[in-house]
């Protein structure tokens, strides 16, 4: 007896579009656009429009005058050359963090990046707090340091190792995904062609990496110049020396002169425009680049 198969029919399937199936209705793609808009002009544009109208609204001469007296000329000084001393150095470390990170496999990798990612969960004051118990006159270095007349709080060298701790993330967390995805085939072929260590890098892994690298770069250098916090704890607060643009800005206002406050306010205002744009470029280079090799490769 011969079995007979009987075919099973199924049900024709909805064809869906990909773009009908995450399409929304208008008037909710309406509303979430008209809220992200509200917020930005609340939180956003409203308080930066307000600072440099504050900071203008007393004439230019007002203006010039407080961005160009001692003071602030010394705490703009200052913010640069913390910055100056920061930034390069974090690049450095950022840069052989992420290559050891991402090329490498060895014992204390995760304590590494939980150390990379410390200042991220860790207080700016808190920090602050830290280098004055280790450097302080009644911290654990202090007595030798003052014995020695080496001044680190409440000095310059205090400033920068506040900033370079709070900006120690920025470059090493944009590179190490980055150069975790690029993976190591590029690296291993430079090795098995001849060529030495610093040649990789500068010929196979900078060019890969270098818009992640200035992307990492600008926000770090932002961090730099932003940071109030740290800075604020080991600083002292001693005007024309060791005051910084942000902490300028508060003992400006705590006098009640706003007009000056607000004109070394717009300074740091005009930086995070200077940031955001820089910022764009870069994505925008980095976007058409990876467009670019996507049509060699297709090719």
């Amino acid at each position: 007896m011969n079995a007979t198969t009987i075919p099973v029919q199924h049900a024709p399937r909805p064809t869906v579009r990909p773009a009908q199936a995450i399409e929304e209705p208008a008037w909710v793609r309406w509303s979430l656009i008209g809220i992200a808009l509200a917020f930005l002009t609340l939180f956003l544009f409203v308080p930066l429009i307000s600072v440099f109208y504050e900071a203008l609204k007393k004439g230019l001469d007002v203006y010039f005058a407080a961005i160009t007296e001692p003071d602030a000329l010394s705490a703009i000084q200052l913010t640069l050359t913390a910055a100056a001393i920061a930034v390069p150095l974090n690049l450095i470390f950022g840069v052989a963090a992420a290559w050891a990170v991402a090329k490498f496999e060895f014992r204390g990798k995760n304590l590494l990046i939980t150390f990379i990612d410390l200042p991220f969960s860790v207080s700016p004051v808190v920090s602050g707090l830290i280098y004055v118990l280790i450097f302080g006159l009644q911290g654990w270095l202090g007595p030798w340091l003052a014995e020695h007349d080496i001044k680190i709080i409440f000095a310059v060298p205090g400033i920068v190792l506040a900033t370079i701790f709070v900006t120690v993330p920025f470059i090493a967390r944009e590179l190490i995904p980055l150069m975790q995805a690029q993976g190591t085939e590029e690296e291993e072929a430079a090795v098995v062609l001849g060529a030495n260590g610093w040649q990789i890098f500068f010929r196979v892994t900078l060019p890969n990496i270098k818009w992640g690298l200035l992307y990492g770069t600008i926000l770090c250098n932002a961090r730099a110049m932003g940071e109030f916090g740290a800075v604020s704890v080991v600083s002292g607060h001693i005007r024309g020396s060791t005051n910084t643009l942000p902490l300028h800005v508060e003992i400006l206002y705590n006098e009640y002169n706003f007009a000056a406050a607000f004109a070394v306010a717009s300074l740091l205002a005009l930086l995070a425009l200077v940031t955001l744009a820089l910022k764009s470029l870069v994505e925008s280079k980095k976007h058409n680049d990876k467009e670019n090799g996507n049509e060699h490769r297709g090719a």
